[in-house]
């Protein structure tokens, strides 16, 4: 489909899938919705772009991914990018700020940071939709269950601890919140994991994820009860 409002992603990416396979290409665009319902009913098909090679009709830009033996992304399926992702991305922010301002003396400040802004960016995830998030979280967590307010609470908690601990400030008030939701969040995810073995998706990035709950769960939670033990110590 190509008009004025509109432009089929999927049909750009079968064009470039195409020509990158090595096939010459006749693009025959949809240009208007009546055009667009009777190529649909005349093919019997219910999506657009379709990929016709010679007479041979392949389908839309997932079966395009199939003939050409690419593999093709399953949204429901269970993965741990985001977090990887969000991680490796505080981590590089925390060693861009550590050494910006101690140059190689940093480590120390490098790994609370990364603990800051790793938190920061987790409630980030949350804050996009707290209802959803708060949803996936009354799954499992324990005090959430017994007080639902308190899945609507976390994200703005979290986002606090993680600002005031990368700033240095009020540590009296951070490392009390970061030791409660983390303790809590350790104890739920521990329980539902490797007691009750129960198969469930981790709000921690967010309602809509596909992260499963578990190893990576426990230790976001761990990393926070312990982050917080730090500040008092320190």
């Amino acid at each position: 489909m190509v008009m004025d409002a509109h432009v089929c992603p999927y049909g750009l990416k079968a064009l470039h899938l195409l020509r990158s396979a090595g096939y010459r290409v006749d693009d025959r665009h949809l240009t208007s919705r009546a055009q667009t319902d009777a190529f649909k009913a005349e093919h019997g098909v219910a999506t657009t772009p379709q990929i016709f090679i010679g007479d041979e009709r392949i389908g839309g830009h997932d079966d395009l991914r199939r003939f050409l033996g690419k593999r093709v992304r399953d949204p429901k399926a269970l993965t741990y990018r985001p977090v990887i992702a969000l991680f490796a991305l505080a981590a590089a922010m925390a060693l861009a700020i550590g050494w910006a301002a101690e140059g190689a003396n940093m480590l120390l400040l490098t790994l609370e940071r990364f603990i800051a802004v790793a938190m920061a960016l987790l409630a980030l995830q949350k804050l996009r939709d707290v209802d959803a998030f708060a949803t996936g979280f009354l799954n499992y967590d324990l005090l959430a269950r017994r007080w639902v307010p308190y899945a609507y609470l976390y994200p703005y908690a979290e986002a606090a601890a993680g600002v005031l601990m990368l700033s240095g400030a009020l540590m009296w008030l951070s490392a009390p919140i970061m030791i409660f939701i983390g303790g809590i969040g350790a104890v739920s995810v521990f329980k539902a994991v490797y007691i009750d073995r129960r198969e469930l998706k981790c709000a921690c990035v967010g309602g809509d994820s596909n992260v499963p709950l578990g190893f990576v769960s426990l230790t976001e939670n761990l990393m926070m009860f312990g982050a917080g033990l730090w500040m008092l110590l320190r």
